[in-house]
């Protein structure tokens, strides 16, 4: 038994194929020639990148579609220190509002990919899977600066939701991206391997109609594996490796203080709080249902 769990944690460590990689780097491509068409935008800061589990290369073959961002940069939503405003730092008004800008998105993409392949979501637009592009989901952002009292910032980006809910939306997709090379690096390459594993164990029970499985998405199984010290990973098996994650994964969500410090890989914003759409229960749950699925 344990050798056939391990053969198959070694199967579902590996990163989809290259066919599938170029399925996803097409509809980036895409989505490129379409803002670069376009009169409204192409004259603006635009910038188009992956995103999500195939930017960070956590991204399994049920992933069936790919997140691409667009942030244009000509206009910023700040975050200011308590008692300070836009005069403190110098900012003037912003002349290009998001929402003219979602607007002049949705153009570009209905007149490149055609009307019916391009739906506008409440977050994102989706274009629709083809042979020669995976589907996409496209984010529209304006930059994010959190500021300091000093002057300087972090940048990260930002939407705003057509129905207002939540109000605003921010991600930090850089940060995420190089905290999770360098954890991956220092765990000899077990972090990401281990957090494709925990998500094809996490599709497999919910085919299976394990209702622990619906909130632990896999941006979740990522920051909580993120979350798992480097000295648990590097066994010689990825059983055993499974297995010390999900110990202490167990053991640090039983109560809100094994955990409340926990950040999402970016650590830029708490893992578990009011805002998330999971809480620590659900991820406690999840782990103690992963470990009698298994056969632990």
């Amino acid at each position: 038994m344990s050798e056939i769990l391990e053969n198959k944690f070694r199967q579902w460590a590996k990163p989809p194929s290259q066919a599938e990689e170029d399925r996803c780097n097409n509809a980036a491509s895409a989505i490129r020639n379409a803002i670069s068409a376009s009169s409204k935008l192409k004259n603006r800061n635009i910038k188009v990148f992956l995103q999500g589990s195939y930017r960070n290369n956590t991204n399994v073959r049920q992933d069936s579609d790919v997140d691409v961002g667009i942030l244009c940069s000509d206009t910023f939503f700040p975050d200011y220190p308590d008692g300070k405003g836009h005069s403190d730092f110098g900012i003037d008004p912003a002349t290009y509002d998001y929402g003219d800008f979602k607007n002049d998105v949705g153009e570009a993409l209905v007149a490149h990919f055609k009307d019916g392949t391009v739906t506008r979501g409440n977050k994102a637009f989706d274009i629709k899977a083809t042979s020669y592009h995976v589907e996409a989901d496209v984010a529209p952002f304006f930059e994010h600066r959190r500021y300091s009292a000093d002057g300087r910032y972090t940048s990260g980006v930002q939407l705003l939701p057509d129905n207002g809910i939540p109000a605003n939306i921010i991600n930090w997709p850089e940060q995420h991206y190089e905290n999770g090379v360098g954890k991956n690096k220092a765990t000899s390459l077990r972090y990401k391997s281990l957090v494709r594993i925990l998500k094809k164990l996490r599709n497999e029970m919910a085919e299976q109609g394990n209702n622990t499985a619906k909130p632990a998405v896999g941006f979740l199984l990522e920051c909580l594996v993120w979350n798992v010290p480097n000295r648990l990973m590097g066994n010689n098996l990825y059983t055993e490796d499974m297995r010390q994650v999900l110990t202490h994964l167990y053991n640090s969500t039983k109560s809100n203080e094994g955990c409340s410090e926990w950040g999402e890989v970016s650590e830029l914003k708490y893992l578990f709080n009011t805002a998330q759409k999971w809480t620590r229960s659900d991820a406690h749950n999840f782990v103690l249902a992963a470990w009698r699925h298994i056969g632990f």
